[in-house]
């Protein structure tokens, strides 16, 4: 599939919409970007990690202030709701918040190139688009993708099979699993793979700078509207061809092409970092090793497992930011119109309120009502996909390599340091 070279020089590292949402209004206001090395670390604190849990910071803050103001420079107000059931309200309030897009570049920007699909839109906007999504995430419509899933894990797993010393397993199974399993939702041709591929990865890739990321933002949604153009020519059997088929002309290419990007910004990233931190702990936890080992996607034990480690990893940090439209109260904290919320999803899914014991994964668990997949109106609607996902490809890991081992001690391994999208850098592993 070539995706071991293209994916080795990527080394993906997500600053993720919070920093782009500050650069943004501090371009705006005529601010030098290299100041940016002035927030101070505290400001950072949601989004930096002590290897797989949210730093003890984050815990502290959570008891004794769930909703707590951050020391951002610039005039701003941006406040950090950590507790469960503060979260919950937050999420799920969108009377009261607004996630539009315009909010971070200003209404008289140019929309064309919003990037976040769902995330970054409101009601009725949001209401009718995701209408148009909706039948394609039911379990009916996703069970096609269920054998396509299958034979795009067992291919990766006869690739690693045929590489000679350590397997990285970021790049040769967390990545490519994922942007191919969205390939075949979209229903993007196999001539076009190649080049879905290189781009979904870029997007994410923010060593060159956020403008960088905007710029391969940009180019992505340029490749999805010609995407979109060939299935409006010609419908296929995948989501866009049948958003087509159903709805012909009601949905524009520009729409369909950001319902797209939406679906690989919410389930290639994400989902790459579950493979990969799910593997770790897999690889460090003998008794959830041999529990996933003997068993089947379709099994109990495997689901609960799945819900745990979404639960423990919480790999998406922290939500879309959310902008008040108005004086609210959130835990019994004013927040002004015009101020800035950011839920912090790690945070919550580690509050006692959740459960007991929170901050150890425990592989028999049985399933929380957690966040990982957000709550409310803008909850990822590809959650059930990811599940899939990860349900197919644990399993198959552990079953076609049972000796698998760490090539890293880890200690040793090197993780993304301030990230909405948490995750490892590399996995080396010996097969």
């Amino acid at each position: 599939m070539g995706t071991g070279g293209s994916t080795a020089n990527l080394r993906t590292r997500v600053t993720g919409w919070l920093t782009r949402w500050y650069l943004a209004r501090a371009q705006r206001k005529g601010f030098d970007l290299s100041k940016m090395a002035l927030l101070p670390d505290t400001a950072l604190m949601p989004l930096r990690r002590d290897r797989l849990d949210p730093v003890p910071e984050l815990g502290t803050t959570r008891e004794s202030a769930p909703v707590h103001k951050l020391p951002i420079p610039f005039g701003v107000n941006v406040w950090l709701v950590s507790g469960y059931e503060e979260a919950k309200v937050v999420l799920s309030d969108h009377k009261h918040y607004s996630n539009d897009f315009a909010n971070l570049v200003g209404a008289g920007a140019n929309q064309a190139h919003a990037p976040g699909g769902l995330g970054f839109a409101d009601p009725p906007d949001h209401t009718r688009l995701r209408k148009l999504l909706t039948p394609e995430f039911t379990m009916r419509r996703l069970s096609r993708l269920t054998p396509g899933i299958k034979k795009i894990v067992d291919e990766r797993l006869d690739a690693m099979a045929a590489v000679d010393g350590p397997v990285d397993l970021v790049a040769e199974f967390a990545l490519p699993i994922p942007s191919l399993v969205i390939c075949e939702l979209l229903g993007v041709s196999y001539e076009d793979r190649e080049d879905f591929q290189r781009l979904s990865m870029a997007r994410f890739d923010l060593f060159s700078g956020v403008t960088s990321s905007f710029g391969a933002i940009s180019e992505s949604l340029d490749y999805l509207t010609g995407v979109v153009r060939k299935q409006r020519a010609e419908p296929g059997d995948g989501l866009l061809g049948m958003i087509i088929k159903e709805h012909g002309d009601d949905v524009d290419d520009l729409e369909l092409a950001g319902l797209a990007d939406g679906v690989l910004t919410g389930g290639f990233e994400t989902t790459a970092s579950m493979l990969a931190l799910g593997a770790l702990v897999l690889l460090s936890d003998p008794e959830a090793f041999q529990l996933i080992h003997g068993s089947d996607p379709t099994d109990a034990a495997v689901h609960d497992f799945v819900e745990e480690l979404l639960r423990y990893l919480t790999v998406v940090q922290v939500a879309f930011p959310r902008f008040a439209r108005e004086d609210v109260e959130v835990g019994g904290v004013a927040i002004s119109k015009g101020d800035v919320v950011i839920v912090s999803l790690s945070g919550a899914d580690r509050d006692p309120a959740l459960g007991d014991n929170l901050e150890v994964v425990d592989p028999r668990r049985s399933p929380t009502s957690h966040v990982a997949f957000g709550h409310g109106v803008h909850r990822c609607i590809g959650a059930e996909l990811a599940r899939m996902e990860l349900r197919e490809a644990y399993p198959a890991l552990l079953r076609r390599f049972p000796e698998m081992r760490l090539a890293t001690p880890a200690d040793e391994l090197t993780y993304r340091k301030v990230s909405i999208v948490y995750g490892v850098e590399s996995l080396p592993v010996l097969l």
